[in-house]
C-alpha cells in the first residue's frame, strides 16, 4: 500500500496545478486595439550617403581633372 499510495500523491501533485488552471481560467479575449498600432523607426543613412557620393566624387575628380 506504501508504494502503491505514495504514486498516487504524486500524481495528483503533479495534476493540482493543470486543476487549479482551469478552474480559476477564464475565457481568453483577444480585441483589436482602437487606436492603430505606430512603429517608428528613426534610421540614419545619411552617413553611407555622404560617403558614396565623397567616393564617387573623388573618382570623378581623378579621372577628369582638366574639369577642375
Amino acid at each position: 500500500m506504501g508504494r502503491n499510495g505514495s504514486q498516487f500523491g504524486r500524481r495528483c501533485l503533479l495534476a493540482l496545478p493543470l486543476v487549479a488552471a482551469l478552474a480559476t481560467g477564464g475565457c481568453i479575449s483577444v480585441k483589436a486595439p482602437d487606436k492603430p498600432i505606430v512603429i517608428e523607426l528613426n534610421i540614419n543613412i545619411k552617413q553611407e550617403v555622404v560617403y558614396r557620393l565623397a567616393a564617387d566624387a573623388g573618382n570623378t575628380i581623378e579621372n577628369n581633372p582638366d574639369i577642375f
